[in-house]
């Protein structure tokens, strides 16, 4: 496993701001087919959509692939500066609990903690961000928000949001958002951890002109499957969260499984699941992207971290 250089601290955190912009430019076109999916397929009115891949035709088909990244000045500021904490986080907790670098086999009792420490720390500064994020993929031309109040972009969205609900309104869903990063990043992170090292037990021997590509592999498979493992765990957590920052209404409940009660009471499991199809298919090679991007980011900075 890795091994880091007490120095390296702050590299970490610039690595994994590297990681968050691959994230964004992979994932982003994906997340807003999941969360048009979660908002018009979990509502009495309005739009239904067949499955990801209609709604995908539609938003090009209106709006362009320019639809495809609506919302994504928000998602690249707050998924820029998570990635950099959640990773930092992440890796300096770790090698604290472990009473210093990897010594071979992941050690749950730190991968757990400093993964859900770091997931709890980003959701303060992820939730305003998702929640303008949102909002402004919610109102393409299939919206059923009126012309009237709709966003002319992320700023006026921020800006109305605070002026109508309060600087508590830019933090609706706020503890939804940490009970998903929370349990997500444990989740994550154990799974790119265990799959890491057993690929890694798979390829000594391997010849060193080989190695720079069996560690791109390994990163790709590490994180694309732990994206999808994170996100098979999260998705209703995060249908809840869409659906509380996405409501008009100042006093619809903020209680997320109150939400999915609802949910499952008008639309069964599959409500709670709703946008599942986007949303592993982006896992993957988001995640992937990002530890990829993370691992090189870091050997270009000069992390060092040695393989057992």
């Amino acid at each position: 496993m890795k091994k880091m250089d007490g120095n390296s601290g702050y590299k970490e955190y610039v690595a994994g701001l590297m990681a968050g912009i691959a994230i964004v430019i992979t994932g982003h076109p994906f997340d807003t087919v999941k969360v048009k999916l979660q908002k018009h397929n979990t509502e009495a009115r309005g739009i239904k959509y067949k499955n990801g891949l209609h709604c995908a035709a539609r938003i090009l088909k209106t709006e362009g692939v320019k639809g495809l990244y609506r919302g994504a000045t928000s998602s690249f500021i707050g998924m820029a500066f998570e990635s950099s904490l959640v990773f930092g986080i992440y890796s300096q907790t770790k090698l604290y609990l472990q009473g210093g670098p990897d010594g071979g086999k992941p050690q749950p009792q730190a991968i757990v903690p400093s993964a859900a420490f770091g997931g709890a720390i980003i959701s303060f500064i992820l939730c305003p961000s998702e929640l303008v994020k949102c909002r402004m993929q919610v109102q393409g031309a299939d919206s059923v928000v009126p012309s009237s109040s709709r966003y002319g972009g992320p700023l006026e969205c921020a800006l109305k949001t605070v002026k109508c609900e309060g600087i508590t309104g830019i933090f609706r869903g706020g503890f939804t958002t940490l009970l998903r990063e929370s349990f997500g990043n444990a989740v994550f992170f154990s799974t790119y951890e265990y799959v890491r090292y057993h690929l890694h037990l798979q390829r000594k021997g391997a010849s060193s002109e080989s190695s720079q590509v069996i560690d791109i592999g390994v990163g790709i498979m590490s994180g694309g499957l732990g994206g999808i493992a994170c996100w098979s765990a999260v998705l209703p957590l995060d249908v809840a969260k869409t659906i509380i920052q996405t409501t008009p209404e100042k006093n619809h409940t903020r209680n997320p499984f109150r939400v999915l009660k609802s949910i499952y009471a008008r639309s069964g499991l599959r409500g709670c699941y709703m946008g599942l199809g986007p949303t592993i298919v982006r896992a993957f090679p988001a995640n992937a992207a990002a530890i990829v991007t993370w691992e090189l980011s870091a050997k270009l900075l000069g992390i060092k971290r040695d393989l057992n």
